[in-house]
């Protein structure tokens, strides 16, 4: 029986959306507040974060660990604790690892073997496969602010 793959197209899609506003913003456009604190770049490395996560947790799998699943109750105190280092990188840097996590994160689940894509969604999905949702959320909150 073949596995849900869907998330693969819409990975690709958000990760273009992504190097398109990477690629067209200026160090400015990186450096403008967003809400809470953040700046664009801010929330950029937000992405790179989540998304090295899912690429530490696939790893680890292979070797043996199987991956927690995320806990609601986990996520602001994670954000808050790693606002303060993806503030102090420079806006352009920031921007740049999203793009390049984003791509390696977008190839290593694409080429998950079905077994492990299986095993994942069987066990209640603790590796959100469908980066694209995260990143939507966030590249509209960036275009938004971007646009005003």
């Amino acid at each position: 029986m073949a596995v849900d793959r869907s998330y693969v197209a819409k990975n690709d899609i958000e990760r273009a959306r992504l190097r398109a506003l990477v690629t067209r913003s200026s160090d400015a456009d990186l450096a403008r507040a967003m809400p809470a604190g953040w700046t664009v770049a801010a929330v950029l490395g937000h992405l790179a974060f989540w998304d090295q996560r899912i690429l530490t947790l696939i790893e680890a799998w292979e070797r043996g660990a199987p991956p927690p699943l995320e806990r609601e109750e986990d996520v602001d105190w994670i954000n808050d604790a790693g606002k303060p280092l993806l503030l102090a990188l420079s806006p352009r840097k920031a921007a740049e690892v999203a793009v390049t996590i984003a791509e390696a994160v977008d190839r290593r689940v694409a080429a998950l073997p079905e077994e492990l894509v299986a095993k994942n969604a069987a066990a209640g999905s603790p590796l959100n496969l469908s980066r694209a949702v995260h990143r939507k959320e966030h590249l509209d909150e960036i275009e938004r602010v971007l646009t005003r």
